[in-house]
């Protein structure tokens, strides 16, 4: 069989690579130190997670509101997790969730309620009646997936708030080149900085080039090797090809330092699932920050499944389950490396959903209530507005809901959301509006769930 050795046949080679995304110049360092790290983890739910099954109010007085309201999917009984806050105020969580009913109870955990992109704070009647900007395209699965990973409520971005934010602590990274936003589940928006670059890696892919690294003779592997890298390094006029030559490059690179690296493998035994196999790969990555001398780093992981128009009982409570147990390995695995004080992990979504049923499922609705994890995490609080369910209420209420349908009318913004944990992470309070264009519009612009 004749070979030949392309330009097309070895960017074919390097498909094994799964790097998807120009990753610059980086070395190992010796002994570095590494005295402030610091890590933001989202984790993100395709598809929008159903907060109402997620969180649900427990008191005499909204528990029988709630199962009025939500019909037909309604929990019940066992099928819910009791949690009480430091305030006593009594809630539940969805039966999936198991190990994160442990951490809330731990002081680990936080619910933040009624969350979702704003451009102002709104009333209901100023949503019915359209009297203030609202974020464009609102419901839509694509167009909301966008603007809850640029942080702005429009669906025209180029970058993601983890980029930027990336963006404003590169000071913390000036003693190494490694990847400092990293995205585990595909191309995201969400790591893409206007300054620092995003990297998108496959979990499991140790970037070996299968075609590489076995067959016979050993001279002949050799001399493919270095016949790719003499390809990939001549000078091309054809930006798309010129593009394509760095990232194989740049993923050789990386193979290196990851094969040549130690220390990446940990005792936590972390779920065989999607979500489990990047949160995985997140720890392995901080567990190398000593050898890659990072102070920052910004992860995104996410998992599908959550639009669930119908079965939606027993289909959340297995995403659900998915998401508890890969959190929770997670958190151990901070603790094994002893920096849960210094990873903050937390949820995203396209948006919540309609309190009322539709059929065995729910529709598109608007605010969520969303999870943050750590050591640094002030725990065991909800944070926000819960909303108030009021059973003889048929507006359900006013402040809380944008229409009779139970659609959450967001009580706190994504830009304050995201200005916590920015702020947290090392942003100057000064730098907080330029990451965050609406935030101005919020009094409050530190949530308060992290020390």
């Amino acid at each position: 069989m004749k070979n030949e050795l392309s330009r097309r046949n070895f960017l074919k080679l390097t498909g094994s690579a799964g790097l998807m995304a120009a990753l610059g110049r980086f070395n190992l360092v010796d002994a570095a130190q590494v005295p402030d790290y610091k890590a933001l983890v989202c984790i993100f739910m395709f598809g929008g997670n159903d907060g109402h099954n997620t969180v649900i109010p427990l008191s005499n007085t909204e528990y029988p509101a709630y199962q009025s309201k939500r019909g037909s999917l309604a929990l019940t009984g066992n099928n819910i997790l009791p949690v009480t806050t430091t305030t006593n105020g009594q809630y539940g969580f969805n039966y999936g969730m198991v190990e994160l009913q442990g951490l809330f109870q731990q002081g680990k955990l936080a619910v933040l309620a009624n969350t979702g992109i704003l451009n102002q704070p709104t009333t209901q009647q100023q949503y019915q009646q359209n009297q203030v900007p609202l974020p464009t395209q609102l419901f839509s699965h694509s167009d909301q997936v966008v603007q809850m990973q640029a942080g702005i409520p429009n669906t025209s971005a180029s970058s993601g708030w983890g980029g930027r934010i990336a963006d404003l602590v590169q000071g913390n990274n000036s003693n190494s080149t490694f990847p400092t936003s990293i995205s585990f589940n595909g191309s995201s928006l969400y790591v893409a900085g206007q300054l620092v670059q995003a990297t998108n890696l496959q979990p499991g892919n140790s970037l070996v080039q299968n075609a590489l690294t076995g067959g016979y003779p050993p001279a002949a592997i050799t001399a493919r090797a270095n016949a790719q890298a003499q390809i990939a390094s001549l000078p091309n006029s054809n930006r798309m090809i010129a593009a394509a030559d760095k990232v194989l490059r740049d993923s050789q690179q990386l193979n290196a330092i990851l094969q040549g690296a130690s220390g990446g493998s940990l005792a936590t035994v972390f779920p065989a699932s999607s979500l489990g196999n990047q949160l995985k790969e997140v720890a392995r990555f901080i567990n190398l920050r000593t050898q890659t001398g990072v102070g920052r780093q910004v992860f995104f992981c996410g998992l599908g499944g959550f639009d669930t128009h119908s079965g939606q009982d027993y289909q959340q409570f297995d995403l659900l389950r998915q998401v508890s147990q890969a959190m929770k390995a997670f958190y151990d695995a901070t603790v094994e490396m002893g920096v849960q004080n210094q990873v903050t992990a937390f949820t995203l979504a396209d948006f919540g959903r309609s309190l009322q049923p539709s059929g065995t499922g729910s529709d598109h609705g608007w605010g969520n209530h969303h999870l943050i994890m750590g050591g640094a995490v002030i725990g065991k609080q909800i944070y926000g507005t819960f909303p108030v369910m009021n059973q003889a209420d048929s507006a359900y209420n006013p402040n809380a809901f944008a229409d009779s349908r139970g659609i959450l009318l967001p009580s706190t913004s994504l830009a304050q959301y995201g200005a916590t944990l920015a702020k947290w992470f090392g942003v100057q309070d000064s730098q907080l509006n330029g990451l965050f264009p609406e935030l101005a519009n919020f009094q409050v612009r530190d949530l308060g769930f992290l020390s």
